[in-house]
């Protein structure tokens, strides 16, 4: 959590903690350490993201479950815990800068040493000194050149590695952030992030699309399989779409059982055939239940298709791949249906 939430005025704080309870207790969620996180910076304000994923959840009447605090709190809350780690590596980076810093005086220093010697040398040679010494002392001072050199290659390696053990870890922290737990998938703040830069492209022409995915009868089957099979149900779904979308596609976890494609270049047409390969690869799975060998019953997906509008919100594009998905399960199931069957529906009612 944000160390700042500390240096809360008392009266304040038990005002937002008291937004927070009410809040959650409306929506019946279980006040948990984590969940009330969650809701306390979405009411204390000053974490965009956070409240902009929680404001469109319930635009879409999304049931705040377990599952989806959890996804909240590990995407936008848990990641702003490792503060420790920040200041752990920048120590450990003005170590390494302070260590290059002296090994480049080192270096100068001893430039200027080699350059005094030779001259000295050059000196001697000028006065009559036999010169056999002076190569003598010429191929000393080379050597003792050449070892310092060495020494400080050396010590530049060691750093370089240095450098390179905590990029990585960078990276991976980074990357862990934009990371959905479970599926492997991108979470919601990556997602968003994506459809931000996408959507700058879009309005210039070219085209976007997106997936909404859910699983059909997740929930009977999380209840008579328990929710460790409908974990590995929720792996699967997500390497299938993973493998199914483009390179240049981004398929993330959008909360509980939805997964979402974004698909930058892709209209309508190409959206439904990524659609029918993914939700086609997914009816063939078959799934062992690990602990006793049997086969379970066939899953499928029902696929909402939507595509971006110039200038409009990003939140009316979802929301039209929303209505698609519904329909799709209001059909039958383990369909796909696209944004045009949306204007034919409502013309036909």
């Amino acid at each position: 959590m944000d160390p700042s939430f500390d240096e809360l005025d008392y009266d304040y704080a038990a005002s937002v903690a008291g937004r927070a309870m009410r809040s959650m207790a409306e929506r019946r969620i279980a006040p948990t350490p984590a969940s009330f996180a969650v809701w306390f910076q979405y009411f204390a304000g000053g974490h965009d993201d956070l409240r902009n994923a929680i404001d469109l959840l319930i635009d879409h009447n999304r049931p705040f479950d377990s599952r989806t605090n959890q996804d909240l709190f590990r995407t936008y809350v848990a990641p702003q815990v490792s503060a420790a780690a920040v200041v752990d590596t920048s120590e450990r980076l003005q170590a390494l800068m302070g260590a290059a810093r002296e090994f480049l005086a080192t270096a100068i220093a001893d430039n200027h040493s080699q350059m005094q010697v030779i001259s000295e040398v050059a000196d001697q040679g000028k006065s009559g000194v036999d010169p056999k010494a002076l190569v003598a002392q010429l191929m000393n001072e080379l050597a003792r050149a050449a070892t310092r050199a060495t020494r400080l290659e050396a010590g530049f390696v060691e750093k370089a590695r240095e450098l390179d053990v905590i990029r990585d870890s960078l990276s991976k922290s980074e990357e862990r952030a934009r990371t959905d737990t479970l599926t492997g998938l991108a979470n919601r703040r990556a997602l968003d992030e994506f459809l931000r830069k996408a959507q700058v492209t879009a309005d210039w022409g070219e085209p976007l699309g997106v997936l909404l995915l859910d699983i059909d009868h997740f929930k009977t089957f999380n209840d008579e399989f328990g929710h460790g099979v409908g974990d590995q149900v929720l792996r699967l779904i997500a390497k299938v779409l993973r493998e199914k979308v483009r390179a240049q596609d981004l398929p993330a976890r959008y909360g509980g059982e939805e997964l979402i494609a974004v698909l930058p270049g892709a209209d309508l047409a190409a959206c439904v055939e990524i659609a029918e390969h993914v939700r086609r690869a997914i009816a063939e799975c078959r799934i062992t239940r690990r602990s006793t060998g049997e086969t379970l019953p066939h899953i499928s997906v029902s696929i909402g298709v939507a595509q971006y509008r110039a200038s409009e919100a990003i939140a009316d594009l979802i929301e039209r791949c929303d209505r698609a998905l519904y329909l799709a399960k209001g059909g039958g199931r383990n369909r796909v249906v696209t944004e045009i069957e949306l204007d034919r529906d409502g013309a036909a009612g």
